[in-house]
């Protein structure tokens, strides 16, 4: 009994010391905006702006012609049924909080919209074979790294900000989240589902992001 009391008020004394010493450091009030990598895999980009203020952070971000081709999904319907997909926009907003500089955590509602093609069709609103718009509410937690901080030149604010976000899908624009659809390879009638934003049709992905930051 005595044994377990001793690691409560351990652990209790750990916890505090680590919010004391987090809220001890100095933060710095930034502007930045970054670039996403992995949305250059997909031949489009997103970009973010940020405006970190005392212990919160502010940012906004938008991505253009993602393509989740048949390679980037999972063995599933989609990939069975031959369809690519690809997200025109996606867009959004974040509020969070700074544990220190370089750590943070944001809730993050999102706006994704959502063309499906028969794979290996040209992309052009004619051979669309349906479109839909989801929305995600969900939490991120970023790495605010700068690795040149203490020089003495304009290098100072080059940014790497490693991430990983968990965005789940709580709504669409579809009817029970799903739309029947016709695909031009052998005119049979399937059923779509609306799908989540993250890697293999989950709401989870990892990301970077390669940006500039100006302290003000």
């Amino acid at each position: 009994m005595k044994r377990c009391s001793m690691i409560t008020l351990l652990a209790g004394f750990l916890i505090c010391a680590v919010f004391s010493s987090l809220n001890a450091q100095a933060l710095e009030n930034r502007v930045n905006i970054v670039f996403g990598l992995s949305q250059l895999s997909l031949g489009g980009y997103n970009v973010e702006g940020n405006i970190m203020f005392k212990r919160f952070i502010f940012d906004y971000s938008h991505g253009v012609s993602l393509n989740m081709n048949n390679e980037f999904l999972e063995e599933g319907p989609d990939k069975a049924n031959g369809l690519d997909i690809h997200i025109p926009w996606t867009t959004g907003f974040g509020l969070g909080y700074r544990f220190t500089n370089w750590l943070n955590v944001r809730a993050e509602p999102k706006w994704h919209k959502f063309e499906l093609y028969d794979g290996g069709a040209m992309q052009v609103s004619e051979n669309i074979l349906g479109e839909y718009t989801t929305f995600t509410l969900g939490l991120g937690a970023y790495a605010n790294l700068r690795p040149f901080k203490n020089a003495n030149n304009f290098l100072k604010g080059i940014m790497i900000v490693p991430n990983v976000r968990w965005w789940p899908k709580v709504g669409s624009s579809l009817d029970n989240d799903s739309l029947s659809i016709s695909t031009n390879r052998d005119d049979q009638e399937i059923i779509h589902v609306a799908r989540e934003i993250g890697i293999a049709n989950t709401p989870f992905f990892i990301n970077a992001s390669i940006g500039y930051s100006i302290r003000f």
